[in-house]
């Protein structure tokens, strides 16, 4: 059994920082459940470009509002707090944040937690996983 709180991993390795967002890390590979599952926040006014080539993500929205748009076929979407989106087709996508969001996320394969977006949007390649 594992059990954390985000309070413990604040300012640790598990809680990462980049741009305009922040991701605390609860799961990850190492923990070997086969997906991770984060925290992520993102600022308000802002816009973010993801394309997560190599994993595949689900996004629930607990706080905030927004817009995420398919960058693929143009589609909007709202976001507020209860809609979830699920990005199994890896789709290019935008995140704009008209408040700050805060969101709950699972990938899979699992990130090992020191993962930040290349120019393209995405997460590197994952490693092999642990058996």
């Amino acid at each position: 059994m594992i059990v954390r709180t985000t309070e413990e991993i604040t300012g640790t390795e598990r809680d990462v920082a980049a741009g305009n967002w922040r991701s605390k890390r609860i799961i990850l590979a190492d923990d070997g459940v086969g997906f991770s599952f984060h925290e992520t926040t993102i600022n308000a006014n802002s816009v973010s470009e993801f394309h997560y080539r190599y994993h595949v993500e689900a996004v629930w929205v607990t706080e905030g509002t927004g817009t995420l748009t398919d960058l693929e076929t143009g589609q909007e979407y709202p976001l507020k707090p209860g809609t979830m989106y699920l990005l199994n087709g890896h789709e290019r996508h935008r995140v704009a944040c008209d408040t700050t969001m805060r969101m709950l996320c699972v990938f899979n394969p699992p990130v090992t937690g020191q993962e930040v977006h290349d120019e393209s949007g995405a997460y590197p390649p994952p490693a092999v996983a642990k058996s």
